[in-house]
């Protein structure tokens, strides 16, 4: 397998190359080790933050930004946003509120990320 990625951990961008042989992954095109981390871990185990909105009724607005407040495994990304599209919060919320608490079992909660 062999596999292209812009490393996003510092603002050089490296441009990387992944190329594994059985079990082995070798990575190429890094200028520090953090190109390592960023490409074995974007290979074995991709996580994302996710941001989005939910509904809220009285509130200065119709919605309220949340956010997972740890990167949570890629496989469930459509998941968060189907669970939390189904959701109405009352006003009022504050800026930290566990909105879901451990989504599907990994431990990573849905926060508020402003006051409304």
């Amino acid at each position: 397998m062999s596999k292209s990625l812009v490393c996003i951990v510092c603002p050089m961008g490296c441009r990387l190359e992944i190329t594994s042989a059985g079990d082995a992954l070798e990575v190429a095109g890094n200028k520090c080790e953090k190109g390592i981390k960023y490409a074995r871990d974007e290979i074995t185990n991709p996580v994302r933050m996710i941001c989005t909105t939910v509904k809220i009724i009285g509130g200065i607005h119709s919605v309220v930004p949340v956010k997972t407040n740890v990167p949570i495994p890629e496989k469930y990304k459509f998941d968060v946003i189907k669970a939390v599209s189904g959701i109405t919060l009352q006003s009022p919320v504050f800026m930290g509120d566990v909105i879901i608490a451990d989504m599907f079992g990994t431990g990573v909660d849905i926060v508020a990320t402003r006051d409304m």
